[in-house]
């Protein structure tokens, strides 16, 4: 039997721009609780967008996140035997987890550069509606259309 659900902590704002979302990004990219070189990594990365494009880094990496945010995602589930994908709606925070988690998985899966100029290049690139965590997205998107048929199977009783 399940316990109660854990307790949602609040994060504080990352302290240059004050902004809650860049915060979370600078955890998630975080590894061995080394704070400081993500938020140097994030802040850098930063540097690289406002030079390359000249306008607000916040706006963009704001429209980074919008545009890889999903709206549906399928979850495998056991029914009579057979394994069924049942594509569901993607709820609240979880939206925002999974688009900054596919962000830097796909700027750590690219070769031979420093971290924050793979970084500042993907979400360039995912403001432009391209890169490989578009390309995820629009994965994610394609599979749950084609599993449409099995929508009814997600519908609580």
């Amino acid at each position: 039997m399940r316990s109660k659900p854990a307790t949602k902590r609040k994060i504080n704002p990352d302290p240059k721009y004050n902004s809650v979302n860049i915060a979370k990004f600078i955890n998630q990219i975080m590894r061995k609780g080394k704070k400081s070189l993500a938020q140097s990594i994030v802040y850098k990365s930063f540097d690289i967008i406002s030079e390359k494009t000249k306008k607000d880094p916040l706006e963009i990496f704001d429209g980074a996140l919008r545009n890889v945010t999903p709206v549906l995602e399928v979850i495998s589930r056991r029914i009579g035997g057979a394994n069924y994908q049942i594509p569901i709606e993607v709820r609240g925070d979880r939206k925002i987890n999974l688009s900054m988690r596919w962000i830097i998985k796909a700027s750590r899966d690219k070769k031979g550069k420093p971290m924050q100029v793979k970084l500042a290049e993907e979400i360039i690139a995912a403001s432009k509606k391209e890169g490989s965590a578009m390309a995820k997205k629009e994965e994610i998107h394609r599979v749950a259309e084609s599993n449409r048929a099995f929508a009814h199977f997600g519908r609580r009783r």
